[in-house]
């Protein structure tokens, strides 16, 4: 045994060496450590062994099991891919549920909670794969995202590679993210899935670069052996839960060595170390940052010498300057023999030559930007959006703006990482302010359908038109860009999730404002239902789009998922999209989009305001229930003050709050028709702010809470269940558009 562990070190040994002689300027590993493992190069302060690496968690085992050596991380046995100075990649795993087949694993779990890797929430995206599927992931940070695919046969799908929602589905990770699990539910029966041959779903994170979907992965074999070439991005760092600042007050533990700079990780705590200009390497081993010899790249005019971390210029005897091509150059001295001045006449003549053609350069390369921009505005329905501004006789229209795409980079200090307001599944949310020092609201979407941009048109042509009180207004629009800018009026207090949910702010809304918050939003919504010049259904209400001003005055916001009902028709039939937690069942079962789809959704925010809980909460069986169906069994259990936040208790009158419970209720009815149109809610609620007590409510006994639980008209059928904390967070791109 002995004996074979020695040949394995001596083989390890032959390949770092085969490494180190085959044309590397200066080792990456460790001295006396092996730099690979089979093609696999590994820097320091990685190492084979725990004697090779930094610490034993930056440990690798080379696993001689295979025709050619794999490298394993130590600590969690996941397959290595490559390692860069800030990344790692690592094979992916993926969680199978074939149909007909209960022993495939419906979940897979990655763990890297005692490790210094991160999964990347820049280069990684959570893919969910199959027909009426829906793929869960949740982990660390209180995180829970999802997403759902659906497809006919398989010729409904494309080949186009683009993850759409048909047949296959993705949603983005957090930053932080170090560990997490995947759950794969069927929405709908399977069997009619034969078509795709052998069958299954598959839910798993990736490198986005690097999977690109196609038909043949809703089967097993194809998707097993291609699934082994994509991989999963990491981010690294040394010093866990330290800064810079703190890990140099303890220069012996500090990884840093001689000519490095030490720099701060986003993704996680820590940090990494480079090499200071002039100098390349592996700053993490003594003397491992080397010259570089700057000489080689022709930066002189004359002659070059380089120097530790820098070079020199120097001129022809009877030249001055400081020799650089870059800078004054050799200039030469009047008393100098002709060919000296000719030589001289030759270089300038060819360093003029080379400015004319960087103008050259730069003038076509402004010309083609112009064109690109033009290309863009044409696009995006410029020609269309003036046609319909210069025929409207609406003032409203008239005041909409077409900003130019500079006008925004300059708002937005050329969009600053600083100035995001908000991040979601189709764009981010900008703070910018225009030249008279408005501030406002700039969302960049991900992308546009082209197919839909003359409803894109139209749409911000009623948007501009909406002049409610209570409406987020829309300012204007930027077309000069590959995806449509919108620009919105700028709402300062955040909006009604995080005051309701955040545990600083819990106590901050009163009864009183409450009450009146969810008045002006069912006011909001009944205008765009029924007195806008065209109906507008909102498709997405949810209190994290319920935005507060200084006054807490409410704006229904975000209008991304928002859909155009013509005069004539009461539904339409649409690619079904929403907020788990939020989404009418109805819709959910048919497609079939109403006004009643936004009722039941604002029914769900005002059981939010009674009882401060998140859309998915969780009861105290092992199975996990959204809001809206605890809510419903609560009242029929006559257990519905204690779902309420004693502040509600306390404040509200017991017939205020049985009276708004009600109406959350029929709100909540699973039948479309037997809810009450938005119109009447609004009513009802602004009634309940005027009155003592709801004139219906008078001709009921206040003293029996127990008429609230009546048995509602069908059961209430749970959207989906999953496992995790019920302070959980959960993604917004629930179902992709």
């Amino acid at each position: 045994m002995e004996q074979n562990k020695r040949t394995t070190m001596f083989l390890h040994f032959l390949i770092g060496l085969s490494w180190f002689t085959s044309g590397s300027a200066a080792t990456e590993a460790k001295p006396g450590c092996p730099e690979a493992c089979g093609n696999v190069k590994i820097p320091y302060p990685f190492g084979v062994g725990s004697k090779c690496s930094i610490h034993p968690s930056y440990s690798i085992d080379c696993n001689s099991s295979y025709e050619l050596y794999r490298p394993f991380i130590s600590a969690t046995n996941l397959q290595v891919m490559s390692i860069s100075q800030t990344e790692m990649r690592i094979s992916s795993q993926a969680a199978v549920r074939c149909y007909g087949d209960l022993t495939t694993n419906n979940k897979i779990k990655m763990d890297l909670s005692r490790t210094p890797y991160t999964f990347s929430d820049t280069k990684n995206k959570f893919y969910g794969i199959g027909c009426n599927t829906m793929s869960v992931i949740f982990g660390n940070l209180d995180f829970i995202g999802c997403c759902a695919s659906y497809c006919g046969t398989n010729k409904s799908i494309q080949e186009d590679e683009s993850c759409s929602g048909i047949g296959c589905c993705h949603t983005s990770i957090p930053k932080g993210l170090k560990l997490f699990e995947t759950k794969l539910t069927a929405v709908y029966n399977q069997t009619d899935m034969l078509s795709f041959g052998n069958y299954c779903m598959h839910g798993f994170m990736a490198e986005q670069e690097n999977y690109k979907f196609s038909v043949s992965d809703l089967q097993y074999d194809k998707f097993n052996d291609k699934i082994k070439g994509v991989p999963v991005v990491l981010d690294w760092a040394i010093g866990e839960n330290q800064t810079c600042l703190e890990a140099q007050k303890n220069l012996t533990a500090f990884a840093c060595k001689d000519r490095t700079t030490c720099y701060n990780v986003n993704n996680s705590s820590g940090y990494r170390c480079s090499c200071i200009r002039g100098y390349e390497g592996n700053p993490y081993l003594t003397n491992g940052c080397q010259d570089v010899n700057e000489c080689k790249d022709n930066r002189c005019v004359w002659s070059c010498k380089n120097t530790p971390g820098s070079y020199k210029c120097s001129c022809p005897k009877g030249a001055y300057g400081d020799g650089k091509i870059d800078g004054t150059g050799c200039i030469q001295n009047d008393e100098e023999l002709p060919t000296m001045k000719v030589a001289l006449g030759v270089s300038l003549g060819f360093l003029c030559s080379l400015l004319g053609i960087s103008c050259l350069y730069f003038s076509l390369k402004k010309r083609k930007l112009v064109k690109l921009k033009e290309k863009f505005f044409l696009q995006n329905g410029g020609l269309l959006l003036k046609q319909q501004i210069s025929s409207s006789h609406e003032g409203s229209v008239e005041s909409a703006k077409i900003f130019t795409a500079n006008e925004l980079k300059l708002a937005t200090n050329n969009y600053d990482e600083s100035r995001i307001l908000g991040k979601g599944g189709f764009g981010t949310v900008y703070k910018g302010i225009l030249p008279d020092k408005r501030i406002v609201a700039i969302k960049k979407s991900k992308h546009v359908d082209e197919s839909q941009m003359e409803q894109f048109i139209n749409e911000f042509v009623i948007l501009t038109q909406v002049n409610h009180r209570n409406v987020v207004k829309l300012l204007g629009c930027c077309l000069e860009t590959e995806v449509p800018l919108l620009v919105y009026e700028y709402i300062s207090n955040g909006n009604l999730s995080e005051h309701i949910h955040n545990i600083s702010r819990m106590s901050s809304i009163s009864w009183e404002d409450r009450l009146r918050i969810a008045a002006e939003t069912a006011g909001a919504l009944a205008y765009l239902h029924s007195a806008a010049s065209i109906p507008v259904i909102h498709r997405d209400v949810k209190s994290a789009n319920i935005l507060l001003d200084g006054n807490y005055t409410a704006k229904v916001a975000d209008f991304g998922a928002s859909r155009l009902v013509p005069l004539d028709q009461t539904q339409i039939t649409t690619l079904v999209q929403g907020t788990l937690g939020y989404l009418d069942p109805e819709y959910l079962h048919t497609s079939h989009l109403t006004q009643k789809s936004d009722v039941y959704s604002f029914g769900v925010v005002l059981v939010e305001l009674l009882t401060g809980k998140k859309p998915l909460s969780f009861t105290r069986s092992e199975e996990d229930r959204s809001l809206a169906t605890y809510f419903i069994v609560s009242v029929k259990e006559n257990r519905l003050f204690q779902l309420l936040e004693p502040e509600i208790a306390n404040e509200g009158k017991t017939e205020q709050i049985i009276a708004f419970s009600e109406l959350a209720k029929r709100c909540l009815n699973l039948k479309g028709e037997k809810r009450p149109t938005m119109k009447e809610v609004a009513m009802e609620l602004e009634g309940l702010r005027r009155l003592e007590m709801h004139p219906w409510a008078q001709h009921r006994n206040t003293d029996s809470i127990s008429l609230l639980s009546e048995t509602q008209d069908s059961c209430y059928v749970e959207l989906t269940s999953y496992t995790g904390n019920a302070s959980g967070r959960y993604s917004t791109e629930v179902f992709p558009r």
